[in-house]
Parts: structure tokens; sequence; C-alpha cells
């Protein structure tokens, strides 16, 4: 019964998510002074999770057939970094400035997945009649 809680499983992508993005980030920042570096980027959790194909728990599934066939004609699956080609004068593409922005993003998303398995928690606690 409860084996299977896919609150749990979401919450788990959610903070999985956050935490290769902040590497990605992190690299980002890295290199903001390598010429001819291009900043990276994962697609929203939310557009991952609506390509999730339906065979098993946590695998990628689709709601319908050819609904990720953008992201196969793209050549990428769906957790490949994506970069971009926004340079600046000194043909880097990466401004600190939107990587701080994108750090506090993604420091958000990661306590919305807390936020979310701490709430399921609680709910099974009650449920379970122990708090």
């Amino acid at each position: 019964m409860f084996s299977n809680l896919t609150v749990f499983q979401t919450a788990h992508a959610m903070a999985v998510h956050a935490g290769a993005r902040q590497a990605l980030i992190a690299q980002n920042v890295a290199n903001a002074d390598t010429p001819g570096y291009l900043s990276k980027d994962l697609p929203a959790f939310a557009q991952l999770f609506n390509h999730r194909e339906t065979a098993r728990p946590g695998e990628l599934r689709r709601s319908r057939p050819g609904h990720d066939a953008a992201l196969g004609r793209a050549g990428m699956s769906p957790m490949q970094p994506v970069e971009e080609d926004n340079f600046d004068p000194n043909r880097n593409g990466v401004s600190l400035e939107e990587e701080m922005v994108r750090a506090a993003e993604v420091k958000k998303d990661h306590e919305r997945a807390l936020a979310i398995y701490r709430s399921a928690m609680t709910v099974l606690r009650m449920s379970l009649g122990s708090s």
C-alpha cells in the first residue's frame, strides 16, 4: 500500500533535478572567464516531467506518442544540458548576473521539493496515527 508513493518519487526527482542544475550553474560560473565557453542549463523540471514514460515509476514517460519528438529531433535526451549561445563582447556566453538569478531559482526549487517531502511525511504519519 505504501510502497510506491509517487509524491515521494516526484519530490526526489525535483531535488535531483535541482542538484543537477546547480552543478551546471557552478560549472558556468567557474568558466566565466574562459573564452568561447557556452553557458549550459537544464530544461525546467515541469518540462521534463511532462515527457516521462509510463513504463515504470521514476522513469521518463510520454503522455501520448510523439510527445517528446522535439527532444528527439534536437538530438538530446531530456536531462542533457542545453548550451546557450548569448555571447557578450569577449565571446563568452556566461553572464554572472543570469547565473546568480538561476542559482536563486534552483534554491527555491530545491526548497519546494523539500517542502513537498515534509508535507507528504506529515500526512503519512497522521494517517498511521503517529505524530
